[in-house]
């Protein structure tokens, strides 16, 4: 069964990038040793909100890789996959 996210507002569907991790020994670190990455990809992209009377529009699109704050949003699980829902001010820098 295929489920799609669509956010509402100014929330945006994050998903992390996978990241190998080792020591400089070469042990490679399981993910229960390892913090959240902070980077991961925009997967889907509310409308924005309205801020007095006015629309005010998404600055991220579906594909950005973004940088967000460490403890903010949603973790969902859907199937085997994990996302994040979070707000759009959550959201500190793209990555270019």
């Amino acid at each position: 069964m295929f489920m799609k996210l669509r956010p509402l507002g100014d929330k945006v569907v994050l998903q992390y990038q996978e990241i190998e991790e080792k020591t400089q020994s070469g042990i490679i670190l399981p993910d229960s040793a390892k913090e959240k990455p902070q980077i991961a990809v925009v997967i889907a992209v509310g409308p924005g909100k309205y801020e007095n009377g006015k629309l005010q529009e998404m600055r991220v699109k579906e594909g950005d890789k973004v940088i967000f704050s460490q403890y903010s949003g949603t973790e969902v699980k859907i199937g085997e996959e994990e996302y994040t829902i979070a707000a759009q001010k959550d959201i500190m820098a793209i990555v270019e």
